[in-house]
């Protein structure tokens, strides 16, 4: 489910950037350096998006991931505004996350770029876990909203 935005809705939502990295191309002339940025865009109401942003230099790579996440927006379906209703798995690339709910209180057990999309996301109770070996930010957060999508 895409969200189109309008300027007021636009304000009220925030961003965290997950990674910035810097990508070589390898040319006959030489490396090309350019910027890759991974910015996670949330109201904490329930809508969360990860976009990618690459450029010469990194504010413009990171506005570019800010638009790419906007356009990228998915709807939650929280259990009574703190929770996800069940037990989801999801696998993304070499990434593969778990997310539990959890009772009132128990608060947000996850790490890294899990734990970013759901504090974003408006999850307030949960226990997550990375299932997979890799450390990649990214395929990370794609397999956590790949999961988080499967809830119907």
């Amino acid at each position: 489910m895409k969200e189109n935005l309008t300027k007021n809705q636009q304000e009220e939502f925030e961003d965290r950037l997950l990674e910035i990295r810097r990508v070589v191309r390898v040319t006959a002339g030489g490396k090309r350096f350019r910027f890759e940025a991974i910015v996670v865009l949330g109201n904490k109401t329930g809508k969360v998006g990860v976009g990618i942003g690459k450029a010469n230099d990194v504010a413009r790579a990171i506005e570019k991931a800010r638009n790419n996440a906007k356009k990228n927006l998915i709807v939650i379906p929280l259990k009574e505004n703190r929770t996800i209703p069940y037990e989801i798995e999801a696998k993304f690339s070499a990434a593969r996350v778990r997310l539990k709910p959890a009772k009132k209180g128990h608060g947000l057990i996850a790490g890294g770029a899990v734990r970013v999309i759901c504090q974003l996301g408006g999850i307030k109770d949960i226990s997550a876990k990375i299932l997979s070996h890799t450390k990649n930010q990214l395929t990370n957060a794609l397999a956590t909203i790949e999961a988080l999508k499967k809830i119907r």
